[in-house]
């Protein structure tokens, strides 16, 4: 196996380890620690530190052993607290999450024979221990939750959290904007698909006759992220891919070529790989519809008409962009661009969240100042035409409460939750009965107490 498949599986390697179901025979010598009700075996700590150092991690084998042996020991503090609790995590709770890990990792290894090879597991087995340990965790989570449920921060708290904090030692935040567009898609026209479907046709027949689809693909593919792989996409879930493209895609038998399929990022030529139950793996050939230099100049000119009323103040930006805007997500809202990132602020990009058109255009806006017209591509990855205009900006800065205060409000939050839990911890080392193997006693650990 490759070492670039090896650092993507680590998770689910460190997940794996010490599962098995030999675990029942192990002998009572073989026990690093016991917190309460719950066992640390030997074999958890010395299987987590192998893939460590099997995935780079340089620290000496005797720091992550001690590193790990802790984390495992508080981890167990939690699930015994769990069990005085009753905390109970079902199979239907953790499902979602664990059909996630199992998708992602069939993708990266290839196949599902090819990820029971790696681990020497067959796929009900490798379910079975990743689903144990994804309960453990949910478990782990909703003791935290109940530790911190009643946490919250004061204003006067916040302002001591920012003052205690050395102003060069406050994170930058890098400049951001707020902008609106008005958007012109290219008309639709007919001859232009039709060449699209042509070119596709006669790509189909080389295939057909004993050509590459991989090196066609290459060649051919409008789509960057896959032509460089000869359009092959990985595993994909049907609901992972536009329902056109799966319901081609799902209806092909192995190594068979599709007809034309049409969704909103063009037209494709479908070859299916292999398929594993509700997984397949796919490639394609994607052609998109050209745009003509005279509908490329159509556009423009309109959208330069349209700058010029809104700079004479004959028409208002909102009321344009409700009238002539393509963009669906934006002309509801006056054209205001709304950030689909859930971390960011509503409305707010960083400049380097905008592709690479929208970054030279914006850059050198004053606030309230609208761009000429200019090409870009959209979030599909299609031609269109836009101008845009510059709402407000934040220049890059510290972060201070003026401008971040959310931002410093939630690290704040956190830094106290996280105080609580540490000190939920050592309340909790005192009242649980530990007992720590001889190996592990000379370990330097980070929280004090653990040793009795």
């Amino acid at each position: 196996m490759k070492n670039s498949l090896r650092l993507v599986l680590i998770t689910i390697f460190t997940i794996l380890t010490g599962l098995d179901a030999v675990n029942a025979q192990k002998l009572v010598e073989s026990v690093a620690a016991i917190v309460g009700n719950e066992v640390i075996y030997l074999s958890d700590v010395e299987n987590t530190v192998t893939d460590m150092r099997r995935s780079g991690n340089r620290s000496s084998v005797d720091q992550l052993r001690c590193s790990v042996f802790e984390e495992l020991l508080i981890s167990k503090l939690f699930l015994d607290q769990a069990r005085i609790d009753s905390i109970v995590v079902t199979d239907d709770m953790v499902e979602g999450e664990l059909n996630m890990r199992i998708n992602d990792a069939i993708r990266q290894a290839g196949s599902e024979e090819a990820l029971s090879d790696y681990f020497k597991k067959s796929m009900i087995e490798i379910k079975r221990d990743i689903r144990k340990v994804l309960m453990e965790q949910q478990i782990i989570a909703e003791v935290q939750m109940k530790i911190a449920e009643n946490i919250s921060l004061t204003p006067n708290e916040l302002k001591r959290f920012v003052s205690s904090i050395p102003k060069d030692s406050l994170p930058v935040i890098p400049a951001k904007v707020q902008i609106s567009i008005i958007q012109l898609d290219p008309p639709e026209n007919e001859e232009n698909k039709a060449a699209a479907r042509q070119k596709l046709l006669d790509i189909r027949s080389e295939i057909l006759a004993g050509k590459s689809f991989n090196v066609l693909a290459v060649l051919n593919s409008e789509d960057p992220g896959s032509a460089i792989n000869g359009g092959e996409i990985g595993y994909k879930t049907r609901g992972e891919l536009e329902k056109e493209y799966a319901d081609a895609a799902f209806s092909l038998t192995k190594n068979t070529v599709s007809k034309i399929v049409e969704t909103k990022y063009g037209f494709h030529i479908i070859q299916m790989i292999d398929r594993k139950g509700d997984l397949v793996n796919s490639r394609h050939i994607l052609v998109r519809p050209k745009v003509t230099t005279r509908e490329a100049e159509r556009a423009i000119l309109k959208l330069d008409s349209i700058a010029r009323l809104i700079r004479k103040d004959s028409l208002k930006f909102e009321t344009a962009a409700i009238r002539f805007s393509t963009h669906k997500d934006s002309r509801i809202n006056g054209g205001k661009l709304v950030s689909t990132n859930p971390s960011s602020r509503i409305n707010w990009f960083t400049l380097d969240e905008l592709n690479k058109e929208m970054y030279i255009v914006v850059r050198d806006l004053k606030v309230g100042e609208i761009s000429n017209p200019f090409r870009t591509n959209d979030e599909n990855g299609n031609v269109v035409f836009r101008i845009v205009r510059l709402d407000d900006e934040i220049p890059a800065h510290r972060a201070n409460l003026k401008d971040d205060y959310q931002y410093l409000y939630n690290t704040a939050l956190m830094n106290k939750r996280n105080n609580s839990y540490d000190t939920w911890i050592r309340n909790k080392i005192e009242t649980t009965y530990l007992k720590i193997s001889e190996e592990f006693r000379s370990c330097d650990f980070q929280i004090k107490g653990w040793l009795k």
